[in-house]
């Protein structure tokens, strides 16, 4: 059984990628909302939610987790790792990397929150692939805002992605990386935003890919599961909207 987790329904878009990957897979998402945003809070706390999030999913026998959160993996990933050495842990990452090598102008933006921007994480990315490289850093909470409260099109969408895309492209970025997993519901719009010629880099089909090849899947059923801390019946109407999932159970967490 695979675990899923981010602070709220943004992992559901690695879900959706995991989910097409390993189609027998039984998977439990757990949505921490009654905490979210993560964005704004300490590295501290956000390793301590964590912890708990990623040990109760081992106690009801998940032998894979995903982070599916780059707050979460900014800033707690090297200590899970740590702390269960024997289990697979995947997480996200900015990816810089495929950036860097897509770009043409040799300028890239990342949009995530601050606190991924703060993590061990995106300095080490950044310094191992980024080389010759403008990084240009943008924190855009209210695009997790947008998507925590299901709106992912129209006027009040594009005046947000207006205004931190824009700048990135009138300093020369061509290659967009999002860096937090709830703006891959934002893609189309950013991509539409950003115009002819710019790439827009969405890593979850990656993570799926990673995930599909470390994880041991003997036995499944494709069973799907949801907890979330907080509104339970919002989740599923959210990922039901957002992604097309219903879940065979909403649990309370913890």
């Amino acid at each position: 059984m695979i675990g899923v987790f981010d602070s709220g329904v943004g992992g559901l878009s690695v879900l959706i990628e995991i989910r097409k990957a390993l189609p027998d897979a039984d998977l439990v998402y757990v949505a921490d909302r009654g905490r979210a945003p993560y964005g704004p809070r300490s590295l501290t706390e956000i390793q301590r939610f964590s912890a708990e999030i990623a040990d109760w999913l081992i106690d009801r026998g998940c032998t894979t987790l995903v982070v599916a959160c780059n707050t979460a993996s900014a800033a707690a990933l090297e200590e899970l790792r740590s702390a269960h050495p024997g289990m697979q842990i995947v997480g996200m990452e900015p990816a810089v990397k495929p950036a860097a090598v897509a770009t043409s102008s040799g300028v890239i933006a990342v949009f995530a929150t601050a606190a991924t921007f703060q993590g061990r994480l995106f300095e080490s990315v950044v310094s191992r692939f980024g080389e010759g490289r403008t990084v240009v850093t943008t924190a855009c909470p209210e695009w997790v805002e947008l998507v925590e409260t299901g709106h992912v099109e129209g006027p009040m969408v594009e005046s947000a992605v207006v205004k931190r895309v824009v700048p990135a492209i009138e300093v020369g970025a061509d290659t967009l990386v999002l860096g937090c997993t709830h703006f891959s519901f934002l893609a189309d719009v950013i991509g539409r935003v950003g115009g002819p010629g710019t790439r827009v880099i969405d890593p979850a089909p990656a993570v799926a890919a990673q995930t599909a090849r470390v994880a041991s899947i003997t036995e499944g059923q494709g069973h799907l599961v949801f907890a979330a801390s907080g509104d339970r019946d919002r989740l599923a109407d959210l990922a039901r909207a957002l992604a097309g999932l219903t879940a065979d159970e909403v649990f309370p967490f913890p």
